[in-house]
């Protein structure tokens, strides 16, 4: 398959392109600082690749949770991207055509990640949600294909709870790594944009790409201000261990 995919959900940008079997792959600055460097590195990428982007079966990008700014700088590139790659198959074609945008979910590219580095299969992936807190979800490798056990979470370090059998993974544990169960495997991972393109075939088989206008990043945590007050009624009641 012919794919670009990107994510910005966190301190650092990962792109990738696969073309004919091969790879091209570039990382930079992530979070709100990939806003003024994401499409001029993609265009590098795709040149590399020999690529245009009406040629891509799908745009891949890294939907969330992970930074508000990278989130959406991660959708509008990706819209913005298949929106003009369909104009130019229809005005060549005259018939509707579009290329798909695929929404991968971060946690799950860093599940996959973590399992291609290390080999877990059981894995509880963790990102640093900044404010004291890590968004969460766990995955398990089965018959090649990942199966998430449970929903999201948005919880402070010290409420995960331990699972036998189970990896953490993720970027907290410089952050956060003494409040964290002891005696899990530790992985340091990030969701990749070369995670996202062995996911993306099994993703799109399963019929998750969707038309441009329909790709929206996922957002976690709905507030990122808290007062004071707000602040001090969350410690006085921490969320039970998850």
């Amino acid at each position: 398959m012919k794919l670009l995919a990107f994510d910005t959900s966190t301190e650092v940008m990962s792109i990738a392109v696969a073309h004919d079997g091969e790879v091209w792959q570039h990382t930079g600055a992530g979070g709100a600082q990939a806003s003024s460097t994401l499409i001029p590195a993609i265009q590098s990428l795709m040149a590399q690749a020999g690529l245009r982007l009406e040629q891509l079966d799908a745009i891949a990008f890294g939907r969330g949770p992970g930074s508000f700014t990278g989130l959406r700088t991660a959708c509008s590139v990706a819209q913005g991207l298949a929106f003009g790659a369909s104009a130019k198959l229809m005005s060549r074609s005259g018939a509707l055509s579009e290329v798909k945008v695929l929404p991968i979910d971060t946690l799950l590219a860093l599940a996959e990640e973590a399992r291609y580095l290390h080999g877990a299969t059981r894995v509880r992936a963790l990102l640093d949600a900044r404010m004291d807190e890590m968004y969460l979800a766990d995955y398990e490798f089965e018959s090649n294909l990942w199966r998430p056990d449970g929903d999201f979470s948005l919880i402070r370090p010290e409420t995960l709870r331990a699972r036998a059998g189970w990896a953490l993974a993720g970027n907290v544990f410089a952050a956060y790594g003494a409040r964290l169960p002891q005696g899990m495997p530790r992985r340091q991972a990030l969701p990749t944009a070369t995670a996202m393109l062995r996911l993306a075939p099994g993703l799109i088989a399963a019929g998750r790409a969707v038309r441009a206008d329909q790709a929206l990043p996922l957002y976690i945590r709905d507030k990122v201000a808290k007062t004071t007050d707000e602040r001090a009624a969350e410690r006085a009641a921490l969320s039970p261990t998850i």
